[in-house]
């Protein structure tokens, strides 16, 4: 079977090409994509080609589908994997895999295991660790955020407290804490909004701060108050000292950090407000090996200050993340801001940040440009008056549409 994607060469060096798909193994599943959301993480893997340590070393002679957010339809099953899945099966994936002897991930490593493609082989490393989940959400392009919904899953269960007295770990955020998100407006930062307003354990109050204007009030217009958790967003561009100011305005530190910028500065302040066996979770991935920033070693002693990272879910996460957006506990439309067909992938990849945004949401059998929704609801597209009777928001009306009328590539 041909398929079209969009392949990684090498830095900076994306193409769309069609090409075979070899027979599938038993062992393997053919499977159609419908839906993938860009991820910085993709832009970060495009910047660094070969440099990535996900990657094969040798891009140039065997390239790799790029795009691991991805949701579609299985269309055919390897004989050894008949009594676990079955020919139109809606599926997405843990693309954070995990073996034990290689770093190699769905949308990174593999030749035709990735999400910017009409049609791929899934590879075996996948299905042997559980990493291929079954979906039965009523849109595709929630099942293309499932995989970043798994990963703020993962990062809210990675963190702990003791419980009071002994070492015990109690996992997760601390239960009516005060949870603060340094940097918390971009796609990551709305999901987690989403999520500690939404999720099993419940802050008293969340603060949220940013440098831009614009992607605070943006965010306080998607996202508010409940009746267990209150909610604050702070502008802190133009003040001298994060830590000063939040301190001061609300009188008190934090049992739980998430910070989303890879900056020394904003992990500096997130340390200095670090309460009584709090925890700063790392969730920015920086590109720079050697990035560094300093640590109160006094409060890890005497105060019981914990600091993990995470970088992706696991298999669990995924399957809680899937279950919240089967059962509408969690609204993913909010974060996606612009759409495009397959064509536009390596622009859009290549110049995400100039872009900015949210989710740019792709519909991978089609050929149409990179639009945003801002821009469709001022143009005379029939997608305008779609898209007005959500608020603005995407929805499954709008991607029915799109799969219905727009050219396939």
């Amino acid at each position: 079977m041909k398929t079209k994607a969009v392949r990684l060469y090498g830095a900076k060096d994306l193409r769309l090409e069609e090409f075979e798909l070899p027979k599938i193994k038993e062992n393997e599943i053919l499977a159609k994509v419908v839906t993938d959301s860009i991820c910085m993480s993709s832009w970060k893997l495009a910047n660094q080609g070969e440099k990535h340590k996900k990657t094969p070393n040798d891009l140039i002679n065997n390239p790799i589908i790029i795009g691991h957010e991805f949701c579609g339809d299985i269309i055919e099953v390897g004989k050894e994997l008949q009594n676990k899945f079955n020919v139109g099966d809606k599926y997405v994936l843990q693309a954070n895999l995990q073996l034990e002897d290689a770093p190699w991930c769905p949308g990174y490593s593999y030749q035709y295991t990735g999400g910017d493609a009409t049609y791929i082989i899934i590879h075996p490393d996948v299905i042997k660790q559980d990493c291929l989940i079954k979906y039965n959400g009523s849109s595709y392009f929630e099942g293309s955020l499932v995989e970043p919904l798994s990963c703020v899953v993962g990062a809210f269960n990675a963190n702990y407290h003791l419980k009071p007295g002994t070492y015990e770990h109690i996992m997760g955020i601390k239960n009516q804490g005060n949870l603060l998100i340094l940097g918390g407006t971009g796609p990551m930062g709305l999901i987690m909004i989403d999520y500690a307003l939404h999720g099993p354990i419940k802050p008293k109050k969340i603060i949220v701060t940013d440098i831009s204007e614009e992607k605070l009030t943006r965010a306080a217009e998607l996202y508010s108050s409940t009746k267990e958790t209150q909610l604050f967003f702070e502008n802190v561009g133009n003040v001298n000292s994060t830590y000063e100011y939040l301190y001061d305005k609300y009188q008190h530190k934090f049992d739980d950090i998430f910070v989303m910028v890879p900056a020394a500065k904003v992990v500096e302040d997130a340390v200095k407000l670090m309460g009584v066996d709090s925890c700063l979770n790392f969730f920015a991935g920086p590109q720079d090996k050697m990035f560094e920033a300093k640590l109160n070693f006094y409060d890890v002693h005497y105060n019981f200050t914990h600091i993990v990272g995470t970088s992706g879910g696991n298999v669990d996460d995924v399957k809680q993340a899937v279950k919240m957006i089967e059962e509408k506990k969690v609204d993913l439309s909010k974060v996606v801001t612009h759409v495009l067909g397959l064509n536009d992938v390596p622009y859009a990849t290549l110049n995400q940040p100039e872009i900015g945004g949210g989710k740019k949401l792709i519909y991978t059998g089609k050929e149409f440009s990179l639009s945003s929704l801002e821009a469709i609801l001022k143009s005379d597209l029939p997608l305008k008056n779609i898209l007005e009777k959500s608020k603005g928001l995407w929805s499954k009306e709008a991607e029915d549409y799109v799969l219905k009328n727009y050219k396939d590539i």
